[in-house]
């Protein structure tokens, strides 16, 4: 049996997280998914068994964040399932911790690996509450306590930009650094330390996921005509960067999974 639901955020979270999600799967059948870059990072707590990630044959942490990332990861279960995932805006994991988000740069951050009691307490919490509602409260609880005060204007310039990355199938770097009234090198290190990732790569990644979206909602289009509507050069280029970061091309993706955007859900 598996059960999968969203939850959304309190009011006063809601600038910093899209929403949670909970998987709960019976451990009966082994199950394995491929993982693909999303353009956000994110908090996951496993109260069941953990999982495995093939391509290290390596354990997942029991409480972790999780970077940034622009390569694809397969993952697999190794008992029962039972997961709460902390979805964050792309800029809103930095309001929550003091590092530049660029550290967790494509790794899996174990809360052990913190020298941080009150995320070790949380762990623990979560582990042992049964009640979904009442977990989503504690990380709530905690995640409010930790809100930080950061420079507010640095802030308001990452979200204007991505809001132009969010509604432009194109944005050059020189035109978003001007957006963020930054220099070229200056919005490049903020935009990192925000995000997680430099804005030429999380632009790519947004890209990848508009190309979801479209096949997601037109699944009769051609490949040529998808590569249009999202801003790749051509064809061929279309089909790199999906291998890139699903290890498909589009029509194996489709035939092995249903379309489906998390970042423009």
């Amino acid at each position: 049996m598996e059960t999968f639901r969203f939850i959304q955020p309190s009011p006063i979270l809601a600038p910093f997280i899209k929403h949670y999600w909970i998987l709960e799967i019976d451990g009966i059948n082994t199950v394995s998914e491929r993982v693909i870059p999303t353009g956000f990072m994110q908090m996951i707590f496993h109260r069941g068994d953990r999982m495995n990630t093939l391509s290290d044959n390596k354990m997942q942490p029991q409480s972790f964040i999780c970077g940034q990332s622009t390569g694809f990861t397969d993952l697999v279960s190794t008992g029962k399932v039972n997961m709460i995932v902390v979805v964050f805006h792309p800029f809103g994991t930095k309001a929550f911790f003091p590092m530049p988000m660029n550290e967790f740069y494509r790794m899996d951050v174990s809360f052990s690996d913190f020298n941080d009691n009150s995320l070790r307490e949380l762990e623990d919490r979560i582990y042992h509450e049964k009640d979904n509602n009442k977990a989503i409260a504690l990380i709530e609880s905690t995640l409010i306590s930790r809100l930080r005060v950061f420079d507010n204007h640095n802030w308001k310039r990452i979200t204007e930009v991505i809001k132009a990355i969010n509604h432009k199938h194109q944005s050059s770097i020189a035109s978003l650094s001007e957006i963020a009234c930054l220099s070229y090198k200056q919005f490049n290190r903020i935009f990192t330390e925000y995000v997680g990732t430099n804005p030429k790569e999380f632009t790519r990644i947004v890209r990848f996921q508009r190309a979801l979206y479209i096949l997601q909602n037109t699944p009769d289009i051609n490949i040529t005509e998808l590569a249009f509507d999202c801003g790749y050069y051509d064809q061929p280029h279309l089909i790199k960067e999906f291998k890139a970061f699903s290890g498909y091309t589009p029509p194996e993706f489709i035939s092995v999974c249903t379309p489906y955007s998390d970042y423009f859900s």
